[in-house]
């Protein structure tokens, strides 16, 4: 069994595989993000009937692909005729699972499950039906579904009041690869590189399997890019033009929040995107934002001292944010295409941006650097615009601990030592000030600076820094 990572998530399918009760798992995710090769290769010795759906076809189409699947798990050399329903369907599904022994856990895979219920076909009656009256009676199965479809799945698995309502024994959502899961992932790939490539890697594409298992051994991070995201056939080139249609219905509502995020780094509060986007607020807005999130597009984050109502939604998808800026209009698609953007003003800004999010993402190694892994901790973030023409003061991340101490983090991409100069420390000292005059809390400030290679200890930093994170403890 060769999995990267995923170590909560096995642990569950291990339990739920060893437990003397059916079992109904549903697993969701963002597409490609590996939910389909997690349960083949972990269940592999289990699973006794896979059935996956078919994209945008016909009832008929899915019965008669159903019939085939089971034609060839049965081992049958006469071809079995195509039920006319999915009460038959799963009739005959049922006559084979009873077939089999008992002593041993069976799994039965659903994969692209929403796919699979197409429109006025009853497969969702028909599946609780199924469910219901005979797999519930079953202890040695273990029923389990995948979707990537994020609308479908919120609305009619996780957040269903009808009849799959309480069926499900084990829910799991999908991220993305960790930073460390990353780099293990390319190691096993044979892919070798330092941690500041892996780091820009992961800026671009983020930490879906999928993405990643195109990169080559050998290759510089500047020839990967341009590989993937430049070149004629670069498999992320159009990746953009399925994502979003292949997850939600109405996509375009989806993109317009997305492409709102992107122009604002800092994030936007509901109201801001429902002006954005032009959109009328009320439930719409609500489902579009909660799709976004439970497929780890959006990450909502509750400003200090601030109700959740008030919550700020970023961009955290870093392949939506690198093809915004950068594939959508590229002109340029000759060899070093993506070494000619270095410096670029777009560049810049998006490393900023997009290294931001990465730590964002990796709060639980940052609190181990600064030693607060068991101290509980609030993470959030915090703005200020400013009052009769003062200046405003934004903190991309702050820990605020139940020890009365609050971690402002600042962050900092650079591709050497960051030297900290007067204007700079000038201006981190004004944050500081504000953030404690405007919020008026008493708890113990500590400047907390988050950079790739770290800092010059100079008077500046020496003087204003208390705590340093650096790049390499990311991957810890």
């Amino acid at each position: 069994m060769n999995i990267i990572g995923r170590l909560a998530e096995q642990e569950i399918l291990s339990y739920r595989l060893s437990t003397q009760d059916p079992e109904l798992i549903a697993i969701y995710g963002r597409r490609r993000v590996g939910k389909t090769y997690l349960v083949r290769t972990f269940y592999a010795d289990n699973i006794v009937f896979e059935f996956s759906g078919i994209h945008q076809t016909s009832t008929k189409k899915q019965l008669e692909n159903f019939s085939e699947a089971l034609q060839m798990v049965t081992g049958s050399v006469w071809e079995l005729a195509a039920p006319k329903n999915w009460l038959k369907a799963f009739t005959m599904l049922s006559k084979y699972l009873n077939s089999l022994p008992v002593e041993k856990a069976a799994v039965v895979f659903f994969d692209e499950f929403p796919w699979i219920d197409t429109p006025k076909s009853g497969f969702l009656q028909a599946f609780d039906h199924w469910w219901n009256i005979f797999a519930s009676r079953k202890p040695n199965l273990k029923v389990v579904i995948c979707g990537s479809a994020a609308s479908w799945m919120i609305n009619k698995i996780i957040n269903d009041r009808g009849g799959l309502h309480n069926r499900f024994t084990q829910t799991i959502r999908l991220l993305p690869f960790t930073l460390l899961e990353t780099q293990d992932f390319l190691k096993s790939k044979g892919v070798i590189l330092d941690h500041y490539s892996q780091v820009q890697l992961y800026m671009a594409f983020g930490g879906i399997p999928h993405y990643l298992r195109n990169i080559l051994p050998g290759q510089s991070t500047a020839q990967i890019i341009d590989l993937l995201c430049f070149a004629k056939d670069g498999p992320l080139k159009k990746e953009f033009k399925i994502l979003y249609k292949a997850l939600f219905a109405n996509s375009s509502h989806h993109e317009a929040v997305m492409r709102a995020l992107a122009d604002k780094g800092s994030g936007l509060t509901r109201n801001e995107i429902i002006e954005a986007c032009g959109f009328t607020s009320g439930g719409t807005t609500t489902q579009i934002l909660e799709e976004l999130e439970e497929s780890g597009f959006i990450t909502p984050y509750i400003p200090f001292e601030k109700k959740t109502y008030e919550s700020i939604y970023k961009l955290s998808d870093e392949y939506t944010l690198f093809y915004f800026k950068f594939i959508e209009h590229a002109k340029d698609k000759l060899e070093g295409a993506w070494l000619r953007k270095f410096g670029t003003s777009t560049y810049l800004t998006w490393c900023g941006l997009a290294f931001e999010s990465v730590c964002q993402k990796h709060v639980l190694q940052i609190r181990r650097k600064l030693g607060i892994e068991g101290v509980l901790t609030n993470t959030s973030t915090w703005r200020h615009t400013g009052d009769k023409g003062e200046r405003g003061a934004q903190i991309e991340l702050l820990l605020e601990r139940q020890d009365r101490c609050i971690n402002i983090c600042e962050i900092k991409f650079t591709n050497d030592l960051f030297v900290m100069d007067k204007n700079y420390s000038t201006d981190l000292n004004r944050k500081v000030n504000v953030f404690r005059e405007v919020t008026g809390t008493n708890k113990t400030l500590f400047l907390t600076l988050i950079t790739t290679f770290g800092a010059m200890k100079n008077e500046y930093y020496l003087g204003q820094v208390q705590a340093e994170v650096l790049m390499e403890d990311l991957f810890k």
